[in-house]
């Protein structure tokens, strides 16, 4: 199995892309801590895994206590995170930019962009001293090709994927690879928020045709790049559209 005895946090990982991404992991012998803000939905898919094989850790992906503790938590129960899948995320609904209060663009920058700094301080220095391993953020095609009315959630995930590059770059030498996963929009919880209009067939139908292959990107999709990017072991630096074709 092509992750057998390696450890992997997911946050995020009680539905959606996490969920779809921590069960490929499984299936490929690793071992996962579900990380994510409703602890018991995290909890219902660790059980559904295994629980010699997943834990479930109630996370504020936004506060570093909580980050301390989910890494605490991993270290006492599986060890040294070898893989760490920041996939937690947010998005004000679509709307004029103007329209955005200020508090909503804090917490869209607190959890897509600040966890990731609160994850790599707490995790980095270990992964280092375990010899190395994967850190996967999953940015967006937002932060590529930007739609309108999700400004300042484009501008998040333009952080995420530049940063990720960045932190290829200083974390190669401790044998860190760092890469971005740019979905395009999903099939998730957050579907509706993202078309500012109702879910209905006439209105997810706008936004399937300017995607070439014809459909919204499915859990499976960020799973299978997540689990290509956690093994692929000379790939470091890249932002990998997971979008049917959208950013072409």
């Amino acid at each position: 199995m092509r992750l057998e005895n390696r450890t992997a946090i997911v946050t995020g990982a009680a539905g959606g892309f996490g969920e779809a991404t921590a069960r490929l992991f499984v299936e490929n012998g690793a071992r996962v801590a579900i990380a994510d803000l409703d602890g018991e939905k995290a909890e219902v898919v660790a059980r559904s895994l295994g629980e010699d094989r997943a834990i479930a850790v109630r996370t504020d992906v936004s506060s570093r206590p909580d980050i301390d503790r989910l890494l605490g938590e991993v270290g006492r129960r599986f060890g040294t995170p070898d893989i760490i899948v920041n996939n937690a995320g947010t998005t004000h609904r679509n709307r004029p930019l103007l329209e955005v209060d200020e508090a909503t663009f804090d917490r869209v920058f607190n959890v897509n962009v600040k966890s990731i700094y609160h994850m790599v301080q707490a995790a980095a220095g270990a992964m280092r001293d375990n010899g190395g391993g994967v850190i996967l953020n999953v940015g967006s095609t937002a932060g590529i090709r930007p739609r309108p009315g999700l400004t300042w959630y484009n501008a998040s995930k333009g952080a995420v994927n530049l940063m990720s590059k960045s932190l290829a770059v200083e974390l190669a030498p401790w044998k860190i690879r760092v890469n971005a996963i740019c979905p395009v929009m999903g099939v998730t919880g957050m579907l509706e928020d993202f078309m500012g209009v109702p879910d209905t067939p006439e209105n997810r139908a706008k936004f399937v045709a300017t995607v070439p292959l014809g459909r919204l990107c499915e859990p499976q999709d960020v799973a299978q790049a997540a689990l290509y990017l956690a093994t692929a072991e000379f790939i470091t630096g890249v932002e990998l559209p997971v979008d049917g074709g959208r950013t072409v």
